[in-house]
């Protein structure tokens, strides 16, 4: 199975929390993972693969304008219907505590949605995500005083995605 996982980073948080999902979905050997950033990243790739995650730092709670751009590029893989029934999934940073996570991660799945993608989010019982995540997908706040890209806290958070869009993908395609 094909997992492309497409993201905007400003100050390597982004990127960072990206390759943690990247690691998650490669611990399944079926897994073929393309990490891109959205300058590299190929829209008429996406039908090709059996999952998309996408992600971004929030900005004011909504998609940076850098994953926007990219994002707005897929209205012909819309019209004919090209990624319909694929897994999606989603992630984001944030500066602050309440620097919009949710509202953030809600925005990124809209654009799955009016695709006709099948959402993985990160369910409650995942122990990573039980009391420091989110059920819309990964978010993690990055505070600018911290010295550390990510915490060991955020990776595992990152993995558990990454591995939750590859087990959802592989029962999918059976």
């Amino acid at each position: 199975m094909k997992i492309c996982i497409v993201y905007d980073s400003e100050g390597g948080h982004t990127e960072a929390l990206a390759q943690a999902i990247a690691a998650g979905a490669e611990k399944s050997r079926e897994a073929t993972v393309y990490l891109k950033s959205v300058k590299d990243a190929d829209v008429y790739d996406l039908p090709e693969m059996d999952a998309i995650i996408w992600g971004c730092p929030g900005h004011f709670g909504t998609i940076s304008a850098g994953l926007k751009t990219w994002i707005d590029k897929l209205g012909y893989l819309w019209a004919e219907g090209k990624l319909i029934n694929k897994v999606g999934a989603v992630f984001c940073t944030t500066a602050t505590t309440h620097g919009g996570l949710e509202a953030t991660l809600l925005n990124l799945i809209t654009p799955m949605l009016h695709q006709g993608m099948i959402i993985a989010g990160l369910p409650g019982n995942t122990p990573e995500n039980a009391l420091y995540g989110s059920y819309y997908g990964a978010g993690i706040t990055c505070p600018v005083e911290s010295t550390e890209v990510i915490s060991a806290s955020d990776r595992a958070l990152g993995m558990a995605l990454g591995e939750r869009v590859a087990e959802v993908t592989k029962r999918m395609s059976k």
